[in-house]
């Protein structure tokens, strides 16, 4: 048809009629260039363009990044449809582009390697380590006249790492040589929900006027293999019905209709499915996430949130993808996903799993130099957010800065990440990622350790002010005063907070150069008097190591385990849980100063 046309257009035999054919056709194919001339020439030339026409014509404009020009065709279309709900919308928020363009992007995305061909793959449904998707690489079929490229089917790959197997066509009796469309499985995995031609035990159907529709079936899992296709009972030769997503639980049905009695030209709607496999009647999703446009391409992530591509709502170009949290359906809570997600291009069949935060986009953004536009596979990260983390050290007594003191940084799981000394002004900095727990060290001479928590909510700056007490706080005419030394449960091994506080004690140590300790480490009396003989000595062991490792001569410390032999508290076998933690201590006696 376009050759056809385009002949007229070069003849001189072209008309308003000829220029809308050919916009229709270059939009449907995404020429962007090529849509965005006729549909300017057409609605410059009648005055009966459709609403349809002016939005179309917007879209071409930004997919094109003729932003300004974009905004003046909507202008134009809201003052000639002002009671269409896309002209409301845009009235409400006229600046929306500017949003999109300039808000800092949340999510990455990067083309999915193999899973690309050079003809159109689109529709990523991962499920048990699989992906399924939707492919025109089946040379073996005949080629469809619209792109010139093989009819679709639907392929498989195995998740290996961070790539994937290659992909083979999915096994059974979904594919046909007719196309077929994106899926969705049931939770316990043997139910595949997907989207084919209408074509049913070798017979392809039409509408009445000669259209040939989608329709949505199911397929069994049996030995490993897709077989006993049915239809829905929902489906109709007279509409399309395809697109499916599921809920997490498998109970309700999402997919996409041009049935009557919708909004525009595709709307969402949703079914039960009952116990027994049988469905309730559609329910349209309504009019505040349905427009007079196209919303299909449906999808369910784990928390309920609801996915979907529109060329209705308020976008880039073409079909944006939007989201909406379960429970909620007024037209204010549908946002869309902004870039990189969403392009001045077709961008649909959006997936994503929340907790390995990762998923799949589709999108024809990277084919624009081409006549037909060809869809591929992108895959979907979320951007790290990251925390400058800003340490301030100080004297608690007086507030003086304490240059020199060694600021230690550990994650939740006590490992180290990072160390640094605070300069002349007593400060230091870190960049580290962020929404994540970290736990602060800070040693310094003459001052006892300090230390310092930073939540998952810190934002992405943060400034932490330590306190530091001087060193003589911890000295008593007997013993050097120190926070419980923990180890791991039942075994020698200091932890890092037993470390920390170990590392006070070595700072009194190295001040105080004379100084001799002695350590007694004590059980409680849970377990039998052997064991805890033998465990409280291999802790006073570990104890007396760890402060010869950190420079302190073997001569000036030694230690001794003595069970549970000498309680703080004598409780005997009636003791609390806080008079066992009381009990099982070490003490650092002071043999010589």
């Amino acid at each position: 048809a376009i050759e056809d046309y385009e002949k007229l257009v070069s003849k001189g035999k072209d008309d308003a009629y000829v220029h809308m054919r050919l916009a229709e056709a270059y939009y449907n194919i995404y020429n962007s260039q090529n849509a965005e001339k006729y549909y300017g020439m057409y609605i410059a030339e009648v005055d009966t363009a459709t609403a349809e026409a002016h939005v179309r014509y917007a879209e071409m404009l930004k997919a094109n990044q003729k932003y300004d020009q974009s905004n003046q065709a909507m202008d134009a279309f809201a003052n000639k449809y002002p009671q269409d709900v896309r002209a409301r919308e845009y009235r409400n928020n006229p600046n929306y582009l500017d949003g999109l363009l300039n808000t800092e992007t949340k999510y990455t995305t990067t083309v999915a390697g193999n899973l690309n061909t050079g003809n159109s793959d689109f529709g990523v449904y991962e499920k048990d380590e699989k992906v399924y998707f939707v492919s025109a690489r089946n040379e073996a079929r005949k080629n469809y006249g619209w792109n010139k490229q093989p009819t679709l089917d639907i392929y498989v790959a195995d998740k290996v790492a961070d790539d994937f197997s290659k992909a083979t066509l999915l096994p059974g009796e979904v594919n046909t040589k007719y196309h077929e469309g994106t899926i969705a499985i049931s939770p316990d995995g043997n139910t595949m929900y997907f989207t084919r031609n209408d074509y049913t035990d070798g017979d392809y159907e039409k509408s009445s006027n000669g259209i040939g529709q989608l329709k949505l079936y199911t397929a069994k899992l049996v030995e490993g293999v897709w077989d006993d296709v049915q239809e829905v009972p929902f489906n109709n030769s007279e509409y399309s019905t395809g697109h499916p997503a599921l809920s997490p639980d498998g109970n309700t049905l999402y997919f996409s209709s041009d049935m009557p009695g919708g909004f525009g030209m595709s709307d969402l709607y949703k079914v039960t499915v009952n116990a027994d496999g049988t469905f309730s009647e559609p329910v349209n999703l309504g009019g505040d996430i349905n427009t007079p446009g196209k919303e299909s391409f449906p999808f369910i992530d784990q928390e309920g949130t609801l996915y979907f591509s529109s060329d209705g709502h308020l976008g880039l170009g073409g079909l944006d993808i939007f989201a909406i949290d379960e429970g909620k359906t007024s037209l204010a809570d549908v946002t869309n996903m902004g870039q990189p997600i969403n392009s001045t291009a077709d961008d649909f069949a959006f997936s994503y799993d929340r907790t390995a935060k990762m998923g799949y986009v589709s999108s024809n953004r990277g084919s624009k130099d081409v006549l037909v536009a060809n869809d591929e596979i992108y895959r979907v990260g979320e951007v790290e957010p990251e925390l400058h983390l800003i340490v301030k050290v100080i004297n608690s007594e007086n507030g003086a800065l304490i240059a020199n003191a060694d600021v230690d940084v550990y994650n939740d799981a006590g490992m180290k990440l990072a160390g640094k000394q605070t300069n002349a002004s007593g400060l230091t900095d870190f960049n580290l990622p962020g929404k994540k727990k970290y736990e602060l060290q800070v040693n310094a001479e003459e001052y006892e350790s300090g230390s310092a928590s930073v939540e998952e909510d810190a934002g992405e700056e943060l400034t932490v002010v330590v306190e530091l007490d001087p060193i003589e706080r911890m000295i008593t005419k007997e013993e050097v005063i120190l926070n419980p030394i923990l180890f791991e449960f039942d075994k020698a091994t200091i932890t890092p907070e037993g470390a920390m506080e170990l590392d006070r004690l070595v700072a009194v140590m190295k001040k105080h150069e004379n100084m001799v300790i002695f350590v007694r480490s004590h059980t409680d009396n849970r377990g039998s008097d052997t064991y805890n003989l033998d465990l409280s000595e291999r802790r006073a062991q570990s104890t007396v190591q760890y402060v010869i490792s950190k420079g302190i001569d073997e001569s000036r410390i030694s230690g001794q385990g003595f069970g549970e032999n000498d309680p703080k508290i004598k409780c005997g076998s009636n003791c609390t849980e806080e008079e066992h933690q009381t009990n099982r201590r070490s003490e650092f006696k002071i043999v010589k100063r």
